[in-house]
């Protein structure tokens, strides 16, 4: 099931906002504590058609109540009073309230700051507060945050446990806590109506993730990081494998250390990784094998497990230098549009140096430039090729110009890159920002450059680690979205 948080400012809009939630959610969790006046809370209830949670939180537990705690206690029995099918009590208010009619009673345990660990004390401490169902909430905003959480909801205990991650990391708990048979998740009905930073909307729920689909058996592909790229990744990730009848899902997350990170995704039963551009850096050292390039730059977008370990597998070097050589003009497979071609790289982190390494790998004339030029220098040394100092690209003649960092800031050096390097007839690839792009792709083709459409390049990308994933093209369900 889903619970559907609404935290209305208005009587009136609470009973819009109720009605709304019901036809998309199974709960619908109304938080007093927004409110501006004092609730007709009987009046709220009527004609929902939906069970209802009442819930008034103290801006230590995240809440906005700004009355006396008398206040709220009293405002909460009142809610009881009215008879709604659940009401969230904490611990302490909890203690003074008893039970009341056929309400159930949510005791939670909130931390705003700091993740909790103690998971059996706080469940004695919610079952002697007479809980029907228990209640955790705290920051989860990376993977090791959540675990605890995780761990909770999907223990078979007498009383059942819901919780709520706060962070980025809330999006993966919701996912793990329906496979693992949570009573309920939590979403926001919409944007800027969440009850705590991070909360999902439903609409992303079952858009993007189409988490009404998971269950027990769902296999989940990590996909690290909850930008705007993971996020179109998973919405066009999760259309395929619904149209192809997989029982699969993306699960995004952050990380904060590889130590224990092979452990846990064993755990989770997770058997392949997608480092987007945000954490490539950081998965490296996940891989115990890896390809030719992938060693060479130091940096693999795909990690599958396999049976002696962890293989890490370079994909955004072929797709994007794929889409390059077809606006060079290649027909056929054996054509190689970039030998002999001046290429400059702008940016030495492993994306820079795949493609880097892939233009060399294709008999091209490589140079490479950074915001450091003391890295740039090391990276053109070690992968045999140009090196050209940060203030010298504007007077480098190329063919080919690739972006793979947005500018040249270097430590407290800001140093923004002038698209005045541009000029016309040059081929200018922009890996920034995919599927849209970034700035450079727009000042490009207004000045006469020919420019490698950056939604071909994520299509084309998004091909290929879905045929890497399952063996099988990308259904065109999946395909129509990423023009979208």
């Amino acid at each position: 099931m889903i619970c559907i948080s609404i935290t209305p400012e208005s009587r009136q809009l609470a009973k819009v906002d109720i009605l709304n939630a019901s036809r998309q959610g199974d709960v619908v969790e109304v938080c007093l504590d927004h409110l501006i006046k004092e609730p007709d809370i009987k009046d709220l209830l009527e004609g929902a058609k939906k069970p209802i949670m009442i819930s008034c939180r103290k801006p230590d537990e995240g809440g906005k109540f700004e009355g006396s705690d008398d206040e709220r206690v009293m405002l909460l029995k009142q809610a009881i009073l009215a008879g709604p099918a659940y009401v969230e009590l904490d611990l302490e208010t909890a203690k003074k309230i008893p039970r009341f009619g056929k309400t159930q009673r949510v005791v939670s345990q909130t931390s705003l700051d700091r993740p909790l660990s103690d998971i059996d004390t706080m469940m004695e401490d919610a079952l002697a507060a007479k809980a029907d169902i228990a209640k955790f909430t705290w920051p989860t905003q990376n993977l090791e945050a959540a675990w605890p959480l995780l761990a909770a909801v999907s223990q078979k205990r007498s009383t059942p446990v819901v919780g709520m991650g706060i962070g980025r990391g809330g999006l993966a708990f919701s996912l793990l806590g329906r496979k693992y048979g949570s009573p309920w998740i939590y979403a926001a009905l919409e944007q800027g109506m969440e009850a705590f930073p991070g909360q999902p909307t439903v609409g992303d729920l079952d858009e993007i993730y189409r988490w009404r689909q998971i269950g027990p058996k769902t296999r989940f592909f990590a996909i690290i990081g909850t930008g705007a790229f993971e996020q179109q990744l998973s919405r066009v990730l999760n259309t395929a494998f619904h149209a192809m009848n997989l029982d699969t899902r993306c699960l995004p997350f952050d990380i904060r250390s590889l130590d224990s990170l092979a452990k846990r995704l064993d755990i989770l039963k997770i058997p392949a990784v997608i480092a987007t551009p945000n954490a490539f850096h950081e998965l490296f050292r996940l891989a115990e094998k890896t390809d030719e390039v992938a060693q060479q730059a130091g940096h693999a977008d795909l990690f599958i497990k396999q049976t002696d370990g962890w293989q890490g597998y370079n994909l955004i070097w072929k797709t994007a230098l794929r889409v390059l050589e077809n606006q060079l003009g290649r027909k056929t497979s054996e054509d190689r549009p970039l030998d002999r071609r001046n290429a400059l790289i702008l940016g030495c982190g492993g994306l820079g140096k795949s493609v880097a390494a892939g233009i060399k790998k294709r008999s091209g004339m490589v140079s490479i430039a950074s915001g450091d030029d003391d890295v740039a220098q090391k990276t053109a040394g070690q992968l045999e090729m140009r090196y050209v100092p940060s203030v010298k690209i504007y007077d480098t003649l190329v063919d080919v110009v690739v972006f793979t960092v947005a500018n040249f800031d270097h430590g407290k050096k800001l140093m923004p890159i002038n698209s005045s390097l541009l000029r016309p007839g040059m081929t200018v690839m922009d890996l920034n920002d995919l599927p849209t792009g970034s700035k450079f792709s727009v000042e490009a083709k207004e000045r006469g450059c020919k420019v490698v459409d950056p939604g071909d390049v994520f299509s084309e990308y998004v091909s290929t680690l879905f045929k890497s994933l399952t063996g099988q093209d990308l259904p065109s369900e999946a395909a129509s979205l990423m023009t979208t």
